[in-house]
């Protein structure tokens, strides 16, 4: 019997996946209303086939591209960890979460129809990005570079606001504003 070999996408196959993936992380970010599949072909410069062939719902492209950002958020922690201090890792974090925040409100009406559905288990997400938080507030409590009063769900809480009051990208230097303050709180008071 002949062996069959599984080999992954074709190289012409996987940019265009990513190609449309950040395509549809970007238009997401930045729309006041879902963008069409077909605007989100057009933009990545390939046909609506490919895009269906990658993504054949609207679900599955959102579900792709909700998924890619969390595990850029969960990583993120770890690999910011790896070149800078804590408190810097933490500052640059909050700019990916507000990135998410932003690129979740661009699919709002197709993500809360799939958290109704069960089809994403916001419980797991949120734990995903408390340990995320977790990770970089641990790692500051040991350099002695963030409070060691602060919890994980503290620093979300805190973000959720900065992002609700000063949605990015249209209040981007308020939200920036907002982050720094929220860093200042974090640092531990002079003299301890």
């Amino acid at each position: 019997m002949a062996e069959v070999e599984t080999r992954g996408p074709r190289a012409d196959a996987a940019r265009n996946r990513d190609q449309l993936l950040a395509v549809a992380t970007r238009l997401f970010a930045s729309a006041d209303a879902e963008p069409s599949m077909r605007a989100i072909a057009r933009e990545a410069g390939v046909g609506i086939a490919t895009l269906y062939r990658h993504f054949p719902t609207r679900e599955s492209l959102v579900d792709a591209v909700y998924r890619d950002q969390v595990e850029r958020l969960t990583t993120g922690a770890r690999d910011l960890l790896d070149r800078l201090p804590p408190a810097t890792a933490m500052r640059h974090w909050m700019d990916l979460f507000g990135d998410w925040i932003a690129t979740k409100n661009g699919m709002l009406d197709t993500l809360l129809a799939m958290v109704e559905a069960g089809e994403i288990a916001h419980a797991r997400t949120r734990a995903e990005l408390l340990a995320a938080i977790t990770t970089i507030l641990d790692a500051g409590r040991v350099a002695g570079d963030l409070r060691t009063d602060v919890t994980a769900e503290d620093i979300a809480a805190s973000l959720i606001g900065i992002f609700t009051v000063a949605p990015r990208p249209e209040q981007e230097a308020k939200a920036g504003r907002l982050l720094n303050l929220l860093m200042d709180g974090l640092r531990p008071p002079a003299g301890r």
